[in-house]
């Protein structure tokens, strides 16, 4: 019986000493803890993390670096500061290839096939989920605007419908949130939004995500200038008809001029006219020739342009595509450039300066091919010119120049011989003219 109690004793001790050993232990892995903590905090504050001393999160210092440039960027925006870590995205070339989409299916709009992407697809989505709030929200205002038939209430107090185009400004913002493809901003933002007065904006128009991203920025009331086919397109026709923008009918000359009248009336009242200098969609996003006629508005009613350079919006939502393709986080940008003062200026001279301009902040993937790069597939076609178009902006110039001159002596050299071709001919047909003259 002794030995047993003496066991039992032993044991007792043994498992005592255990647990106060696990308790020393698990007091030391809590300080140790604390410490680690503690040096945590003192990194994320020496890192500039955006969540201050508070954040216990380890951070490299590339994340800080790029984390304090997000928090500075707002501030750096409203000094009007040319930033510099804009120009890496600008120069770099975003488009896709087919391959690079990985389409998961393709439908038949029109004469074309358009593809669709999972990425797509969830855009889509986003658009199923608040295009009825918007297209709901219209519906209400623009009840509203035509009940008050004496002008007393609404119509008195918003004649331009800054309220029912708001709608539309509210819904980009958060369709472009949802689907991760909110656009930077630089230039003359601040000045924008509180209010440019009477001028028209301009911009370059290379995708149907134009419009949304422009609404980003464009925050005073404005009128569009657009085609009439898009007041059948789903909430955004709504969005136009009933917030009185200007459509037009290009193959209609009485269209024209209606808009042009009613482009002047909206500008002498105050209100901003937008419209695309180019009149369509570039189909390969690269800026085109202008149409005519668009800055004689400006020149009429006196009032200055303000250019706007998008970047990247072709990359994102490319014309054989019926939903964006990629996400436009770090791709997308605006650039608000300063007015042109169009007096004593001609519609030729305001449309060298705005182009010169909205290509300043323009990604190279972006400018006009050179006709001299052209001109080396001028013997394959055209077709073969617009499917080759990057590797011929990678030709060095010397290539370029020599390929010209090839192709110039070829057409010489046909041309000489279908001259000796044509002498031979004459030669030849001589002696059979003088047989004839001689039988008759």
């Amino acid at each position: 019986m002794k030995s047993i109690a003496a066991g039992c004793t032993a044991f007792a001790l043994l498992q005592c000493n255990n647990g106060a050993s696990a308790f020393v232990g698990r007091q030391q892995q809590q300080q140790q803890k604390m410490q680690q903590m503690h040096r945590r905090t003192q990194q994320s504050t020496n890192t500039c993390c955006a969540y201050g001393p508070r954040c216990l999160r380890p951070r490299s210092r590339h994340q800080g670096q790029q984390q304090q440039q997000r928090r500075w960027l707002p501030a750096l925006q409203a000094a009007d500061v040319n930033l510099e870590f804009f120009k890496p995205f600008l120069e770099k070339d975003f488009r896709l290839a087919d391959e690079e989409m990985k389409p998961y299916t393709s439908l038949k709009v029109g004469s074309s096939d358009k593809i669709v992407n999972l990425f797509g697809l969830w855009t889509f989505v986003m658009s199923l989920l608040t295009g009825p709030i918007w297209a709901a929200a219209m519906f209400v205002l623009n009840a509203a605007y035509e009940a008050d038939t004496d002008n007393q209430f609404l119509n008195k107090w918003d004649p331009n419908r800054a309220i029912y185009d708001g709608t539309g400004k509210v819904w980009a913002r958060v369709w472009l949130a949802l689907t991760m493809s909110t656009p930077t901003l630089s230039g003359d933002v601040g000045r924008l939004r509180e209010g440019q007065g009477a001028c028209l904006y301009v911009a370059n128009h290379a995708s149907w995500l134009d419009i949304p991203v422009l609404c980003t920025v464009l925050d005073p009331v404005f009128k569009f200038i657009a085609k009439g086919e898009l007041g059948k397109v789903p909430c955004i026709g709504q969005q136009l008809t009933g917030g009185k923008h200007i459509m037009i009918n290009r193959e209609d000359r009485k269209s024209q001029f209606l808009t042009f009248k009613e482009g002047l009336g909206w500008l002498k009242s105050g209100v901003p006219i937008m419209a695309f200098p180019e009149g369509q969609r570039s189909p390969e996003g690269r800026l085109i020739d202008f149409k005519g006629g668009i800055f004689s508005m400006a020149v009429k009613s006196k009032v200055p342009i303000v250019p706007i350079s998008l970047s990247n919006t072709n990359a994102v939502m490319p014309g054989n595509s019926l939903f964006p393709v990629q996400p436009g986080a770090g791709k997308l940008h605006i650039h608000v450039h300063d007015s042109i003062d169009t007096e004593g200026l001609s519609e030729a001279e305001i449309a060298d300066k705005v182009r010169e301009a909205l290509l300043s902040k323009m990604p190279e993937c972006q400018h006009p091919i050179p006709a001299a790069k052209t001109a080396i597939d001028a013997s394959v076609g055209e077709t073969a010119v617009m499917t080759h178009a990057r590797a011929a902006e990678a030709i060095p110039e010397a290539e370029i120049t020599d390929a010209v001159l090839r192709a110039e002596n070829n057409k010489k050299e046909k041309n000489v011989a279908t001259e000796k071709k044509g002498a031979v001919s004459t030669e030849e047909n001589e002696p059979k003219r003088e047989d004839e003259k001689q039988t008759v």
